[in-house]
């Protein structure tokens, strides 16, 4: 008689691997939520980590290379640590059907051996699924770095990818989260992630979707989406399917995606008319010919309550155009350096001919001052400051002083206070008579040639005041020719003829 084995041997084999820290993290999580018909491997360069470890099967990779004590956040060390253990992670994934790999990206392990040991399982015939984290923005740009770099190799050794940014954690936690119960949350969502794929095909459903739907949504995908939503109350299966296509966790919306495979589980009230309106919602924004694949599974717990596990792939913008712009980027720099010289040779002849026009006109704003320095024409207006710096010396406002003399107080006043102006200096104009005419005597030298006849006084014009005493002096000048030619001396005639009465009573 045939014997019939066991019937969980005739189920998917699917092994979830845990890489670094934050993989092993997500075990312990996985194996506390009691996952059905998957097998758990932890793998790390660190033995107290794994020393902690709840999965049921532990690797020490690297032993030679990190001697139990971690890659130090190295991925090329967490490579070579890998490489080093290839036989013993050969032997661990054998036999599987489907292997998961989880694991958080911008350290040295999970970053540096988790490619590698994708490799292992594609070269092995496993469904190979990543589901990985990326670093929080506080951990700083080289962590992300390695992170953005290690995100690449490991898309190029996976059937499809699965990326959780944890900075969208901060959208789904609360103000007053601490630091470990947000790392729990990250943790969470990775569980989600593997148990809501592995559930679709261990556990058995009323529209059953078996291992071989799960290889046609997401071998050679690349990016995919995979969300959990629930929802309660009239509108639960609308409400689940809306949660579930637009969690804030994922880096890729569901929008043009060519194969979508979801399951709506429910309790026995479960009705037809929500899962036709939950799968409305979820396939209207795919691609018109996108393969879709549904089941749906009864659980009596769930009385009021509808949940909905959504695996999207085929997404146009996927891995292919990010690494291909990856690279791209890369040799821009080495084809810019020989084309410089070509180009700062261009650029030198250019901007050669470009600015000329503006030296052009500035000369002429120079040379047309000089040509209108010869011309009292009013062409200098241009060069405010150049032509009151010529004419202030050529006006020789000093030279007119003696006429200042015949006014003595008030004029003399007028005319210091304007010197004072043109040099910036202000300085006490509130001085006696004699003060002024002792200043004025020097200057007496300079306005002496002045035999010029004197038509108002002829008899100031008498040789007798020539020699008289020099502070008498001044006022026997005041007939000098430069008066009559300077209008502006508010003296008037009478003040003139006053003078000569002046130096009479002071002679007598």
């Amino acid at each position: 008689m045939a014997e019939v084995k066991p019937e969980i041997e005739t189920f998917a084999k699917i092994k979830v691997v845990g890489v670094g820290g934050s993989g092993g993290s997500s075990i312990n999580r996985m194996v506390a939520s009691k996952i059905r018909g998957v097998e758990f491997i932890a793998m790390n360069t660190d033995v107290q980590a794994l020393h902690h470890s709840m999965a049921q099967h532990k690797i020490h990779v690297g032993k030679t290379v990190t001697r139990g004590l971690g890659a130090g956040m190295d991925p090329e060390m967490g490579f070579k640590a890998a490489e080093e253990s290839q036989n013993e992670i050969r032997e661990a994934l054998k036999g599987a059907d489907m292997v998961f790999i989880t694991c958080g990206l911008g350290g040295g392990t999970g970053s540096g051996a988790s490619p590698y040991i994708a490799q292992v399982a594609k070269e092995l015939g496993a469904l190979t699924v990543a589901v990985v984290t990326k670093p929080f923005a506080f951990e700083g740009a080289q962590r992300r770095t390695i992170a953005d770099q290690a995100y690449e190799k490991l898309a190029a050794n996976v059937d499809t990818i699965i990326t959780i940014p944890n900075d969208r954690i901060l959208q789904i936690i609360d103000r007053r989260t601490s630091l470990i119960e947000a790392f729990e949350t990250v943790d969470d969502v990775l569980r989600q992630g593997v148990q809501g794929i592995s559930e679709l095909i261990t556990v058995p459903g009323l529209i059953n979707v078996d291992f071989a739907d799960v290889r046609s949504v997401m071998a050679n995908r690349g990016s995919a989406l995979m969300g959990i939503g629930r929802g309660h109350g009239d509108n639960r299966a609308g409400d689940a399917a809306k949660a579930a296509i637009a969690s804030p966790l994922l880096e890729v919306s569901i929008d043009g995606a060519k194969a979508i495979l979801f399951v709506i589980t429910g309790g026995s009230n479960l009705g037809m008319y929500e899962v036709s309106e939950a799968a409305k919602i979820i396939t209207q924004s795919a691609d018109p010919q996108a393969r879709i694949i549904f089941g749906t599974t009864v659980d009596e717990g769930m009385k009021d309550e509808v949940k909905i596990t959504v695996v999207a792939t085929g997404f146009e913008k996927g891995l292919p155009i990010s690494s291909k712009g990856s690279k791209v980027s890369a040799p821009i720099p080495q084809q810019v350096p020989p084309q410089t010289p070509a180009q700062q040779s261009a650029m030198n002849s250019a901007p050669a001919a470009a600015p000329t026009p503006a030296p052009t006109q500035a000369p002429q704003q120079h040379y047309s001052p000089r040509s209108m320095s010869q011309a009292p024409a009013a062409q200098p207006m241009p060069q405010e400051p150049v032509a009151p710096l010529e004419r202030a010396p050529i006006a020789q406002p000093r030279p007119q002083m003696p006429p200042q003399q015949e006014s003595r107080g008030g004029f003399f006043r007028q005319v210091l206070g304007g010197l004072t102006q043109q040099h910036g200096q202000q300085e006490d104009l509130e001085e006696d008579e004699e003060e002024y005419e002792e200043e004025l005597p020097p200057i007496e030298p300079v306005a002496k040639p002045a035999p010029s006849p004197a038509p108002r006084q002829p008899h100031v014009a008498q040789p007798t005041y020539a020699p008289m005493n020099p502070r008498q002096s001044p006022t026997g000048f005041s007939q000098t020719p430069a008066a009559p030619k300077k209008s502006p001396t508010p003296t008037s005639e009478e003040d003139e003829l006053e003078i000569p009465a002046f130096i009479r009573k002071k002679m007598m």
